[in-house]
């Protein structure tokens, strides 16, 4: 009861009209941000920063919360009909793009639509419900358990190839050793820079996801010759029964597990995508189908996505610790406006957080307005002829890549990993590995060190710790499944494989 009454009081807050007027602009904004390749919430909300100076302080933080969810929800669009991802995005490129060579761009963007609509709602929930309780869970986690949490994401490789297990871990390891380069975080070090400075900070994830998606797919269709455009022809929208009710339970499901990733640092949309997309190949009634165009690789990432943007905020809020970079930049906004986040914010700002909640609800309405009916407007704009989308997408993509850290030398490595993309294709290599490589491999390597460090070199802390030896047993009982599940099939199959 006591639930409902601090949303009655948020709502009365996020439904005044200034309120209503910010999370709108702040939807659009993030909307249209990640309609565009390359750029995303943590530059526009950098840029738009020092406006929160001159809007009120309600009206400013739900502006830039609605950035940050509503890019959540555009990014899809360009993975979908274009294959061009941003970070939060990469695995709808491959059920959704499917979709769109299929004819179906308009049910593909339904179901991102729907799904994050539901992956967004639980989230809610669950940030008004177990906020104060949840972000606690964070201090549990020491660097031994976050380790253990990196390889047990690496499970995630034999569901997320649509290829071979053996070409998925080849490209996952390729995606490792890219994101060991640059400067060690522990000794300062540099590594694998070949004494090029513009390398001392790594190879940038946008530069690697615009360069195998985006460029690849452009360069894979002038090179075949096709005059395909993904948007001919009427935009069916609207799911049969039965498309829809496989579209609920494959949200749901990752509704809860971007739930629970968003509440971990290092965690959010990014990862929660795979695990939902993992989880979906593993357990879903037509997993067969998944990674040829099936709803489910759109609906559990989608809904995974929204939900970890949402939960996000609940170490911030809760404890005052920003679990990734946009989180800072909201801590940033929240301290410019006198507020210091933390456990004691929701006792002296109640008006706040509960607003805010309460405003996450309403752009989550805002979004849905933005992103189902008006599904056809959007297309518009890339209803395009072929000769003329080509080069505005490799436009796009220079101009997303350079717009990160205005320097030239990341469009040249977006144009390389282009070629290198292209190449993967030809070979019927699948990038999605490569992807969960790098994006876990310097995680994994940076919390393996810090884990040995504070044992002084001592691994048994890896078992001994609850977390961290809950986690590496089931990693041992997955690999002994698969394990069983290949020397099975050898001998009932003239054709093993390993799905």
């Amino acid at each position: 009861m006591e639930i409902l009454n601090n949303l009655a009081f948020g709502f009365e807050h996020a439904l005044t009209l200034h309120n209503l007027m910010y999370c709108a602009i702040g939807c659009m904004v993030g909307t249209l941000v990640g309609l565009l390749p390359g750029l995303g919430p943590l530059s526009t909300i950098s840029l738009l920063l020092p406006l929160t100076y001159s809007i009120p302080t309600d009206g400013s933080l739900i502006m830039l919360a609605g950035i940050y969810y509503g890019a959540q929800y555009g990014d899809s669009v360009s993975a979908i009909t274009m294959k061009i991802p941003h970070a939060s995005s990469i695995v709808a490129c491959i059920d959704g793009y499917q979709m769109t060579l299929n004819g179906k761009t308009g049910l593909a963007l339904f179901t991102a639509g729907i799904s994050s609509f539901i992956g967004g709602t639980v989230a809610i929930v669950v940030l008004a419900t177990l906020a104060p309780t949840l972000g606690e869970v964070a201090f549990l986690f020491g660097p031994a358990d976050y380790c253990a949490l990196m390889l047990f994401g690496f499970m995630c490789v034999s569901f997320v190839t649509t290829g071979s297990l053996l070409n998925g871990l080849a490209m996952a390891f390729i995606g490792v050793l890219l994101g060991v380069v640059g400067t060690d975080v522990n000794s300062g070090t540099a590594r694998f820079t070949m004494d090029m400075p513009f390398l001392m900070d790594g190879i940038g994830l946008i530069s690697i996801a615009l360069g195998c998606f985006g460029i690849a797919e452009v360069v894979k269709n002038l090179d075949s010759g096709s005059q395909l455009t993904p948007f001919n022809g009427k935009i069916k929208l609207m799911p049969t029964w039965p498309e829809f009710k496989r579209i609920i339970p494959s949200a749901l499901r990752g509704s809860v597990i971007g739930s629970v990733l968003g509440l971990l640092p290092g965690g959010g949309p990014t990862i929660a995508q795979f695990a939902a997309y993992a989880v979906d190949k593993r357990f879903s009634k037509y997993k067969d189908e998944i990674g040829h165009g099936a709803i489910e690789g759109v609906a559990g990432q989608a809904a995974a996505d929204e939900a970890a943007a949402r939960t996000s905020f609940i170490p911030l809020m809760a404890i005052g610790i920003p679990e990734n970079a946009v989180m800072a930049l909201m801590m940033g906004a929240f301290i410019i406006k006198g507020i210091q986040p933390g456990p004691n914010m929701i006792g002296e700002h109640r008006d706040l957080f509960w607003g805010l909640v309460a405003s996450m609800w309403v752009g989550n309405c805002f979004l849905v307005i933005l992103n189902v009916p008006l599904v056809r407007y959007w297309l518009s704009v890339f209803k395009i002829p072929f000769n003329v989308l080509f080069p505005s997408i490799l436009f796009f993509c220079c101009i997303g890549t350079y717009s990160i850290n205005n320097n030239l030398d990341d469009i040249y490595i977006t144009a390389l990993f282009g070629f290198i993309g292209y190449i993967f294709m030809r070979l019927k290599l699948d990038p999605a590995p490569l992807m969960l490589g790098f994006i876990l491999g310097p995680m994994l390597e940076e919390n393996f060190r810090r884990a040995l460090l504070i044992s002084r070199g001592n691994f048994s802390v890896f078992i001994t710790r609850p977390i961290s030896g809950t986690l590496l047993g089931l990693i041992a009982i997955f690999i002994l499944w698969q394990t069983l599940t290949f020397f099975y099939q050898s001998r009932k199959l003239p054709a093993p494989a390993i799905v």
